[in-house]
């Protein structure tokens, strides 16, 4: 069952397809390749004024081997608010779930069965959300606590790409690749932790992207664990949001 729900906030943070300025240490080359995405997903103004959002997705997880259909909803507010919802079947049987992280704190309910995220899960979990936020929003890279630096460009799918190395506010590291044609943040590869504990290496792949509201993002994720394909999701029904009621981020156990 602890498998289980760690897959589902899993799931959550994997379709989390996007989400000032306090000034991060960069080269001038990560920061070329940092602004040319800001202006690619909609520019400075629109992605500061998407501080609040919500969206829908559809998708299949893989795990155990098994394949299964899932449908979740979210919002979140910044990078330390976030409500999931989340359906699916597994072994056929149909289960219910949602994740809630409100600043310092943190539930996951699934079916019936509840727990408060301790100190560990709480890390883990705030990690799941801004390794998918800065990706779809890279405006936040230059939020406090985040560090940026060049890395060695690559090709991904026939492309030439933009490498980006960042450490986060936790002192962890990941990479995000650019198109160098499009400015689009095409890929992000990180350690995460899986199922069983362990740490694996997680890819997560960008695609299809489309305008909402004046913001630009990639409607389709896939996420690789380990080189195994983990998750495919598609997104929808992306809308920012003015204000979110505070009760969608109470505790729901």
């Amino acid at each position: 069952m602890r498998r289980l729900l760690r897959a589902m906030h899993t799931t959550a943070a994997a379709v989390v397809l996007l989400s000032s300025s306090i000034q991060a240490d960069t080269t001038n080359d990560g920061q070329a390749t940092v602004d040319k995405a800001i202006q690619a997903l909609g520019g400075e103004a629109t992605l500061k004024s998407t501080k609040a959002y919500t969206w829908k997705s559809k998708g299949k997880i893989n795990i155990g081997g098994t394949e299964s259909a899932f449908t979740s909803e979210a919002t979140v507010a910044g990078l330390d608010r976030f409500r999931q919802t989340f359906e699916g079947e597994f072994n056929g049987e149909k289960v219910k779930g949602v994740t809630v992280i409100n600043g310092d704190k943190g539930w996951r309910k699934f079916g019936e069965m509840g727990m408060e995220l301790d100190k560990d899960a709480m890390a883990i979990a705030k990690r799941s959300v801004y390794l998918e936020a800065v990706s779809g929003n890279p405006l936040l890279l230059k939020e406090k606590g985040f560090k940026i630096q060049s890395a060695p460009d690559e090709q991904f799918e026939g492309k030439d790409v933009a490498c980006v190395k960042v450490t986060g506010p936790d002192g962890k590291d990941f990479t995000i690749l650019f198109d160098k044609t499009t400015g689009l943040p095409v890929k992000e590869v990180a350690k995460v932790i899986g199922f069983g504990g362990e740490e694996v290496t997680q890819e997560t792949i960008f695609k299809e992207y489309k305008v909402f509201d004046g913001f630009k993002t990639a409607t389709k994720v896939e996420i690789k664990h380990d080189g195994q394909k983990f998750l495919d999701g598609v997104g929808s029904d992306f809308r920012r949001l003015d204000n979110v009621d505070a009760k969608t981020f109470e505790n729901p156990l």
